[in-house]
């Protein structure tokens, strides 16, 4: 039984190396910069960010983050870690533009509530009602003290 054994191990290795059985798929989650989600090249050191992948700019050296198989059919033919489904069904985003402070879905589903589970306005940023519908529920602080209402109490000019 020792023996069948290890021709049985050597069957499977010997068919792997020749590409004979199939191999299992290749993880190409990542952190990008300012931790946010990413595709893994085929090199599996550079890390794209989600919003890249499908732009029609290949960041990839073999050019996978814009292959058919994957920029196809999209949102569906993306894996699951590159998007963020908006709370309007029609309505995607990539999944690094989920919580950015930015209004990517229109109606601030990608900033606010469960489905975005953002974390509290970052020191960079200030709480508030904007009357900008660009931004959600915060406003970068370069804008407090512009002279510019951004916020419904005008805590951006005043308090901020």
């Amino acid at each position: 039984s020792a023996v069948a054994l290890l021709v049985l191990a050597a069957a499977l290795a010997l068919g792997v190396a020749l590409g004979l059985l199939p191999q299992a798929p290749v993880n190409h989650f990542c952190t990008a910069p300012n931790n946010r989600t990413g595709f893994l090249c085929d090199d599996r050191v550079t890390c794209v960010p989600a919003s890249q992948v499908c732009d029609r700019v290949s960041n990839c050296r073999n050019t996978e983050d814009e292959q058919e198989q994957l920029c196809g059919d999209l949102p569906r033919s993306l894996p699951g870690y590159l998007v963020f489904h908006c709370s309007n069904p029609k309505s995607w985003v990539y999944a690094d533009q989920r919580c950015n402070g930015m209004n990517d879905c229109g109606d601030c589903s990608d900033e606010m509530g469960s489905l975005a589970a953002c974390p509290p306005c970052g020191w960079e940023w200030w709480s508030c009602s904007p009357v900008h519908y660009e931004f959600c529920s915060c406003i970068p602080r370069r804008l407090c003290r512009d002279g510019i209402q951004h916020c419904l109490g005008w805590s951006d000019e005043y308090v901020c």
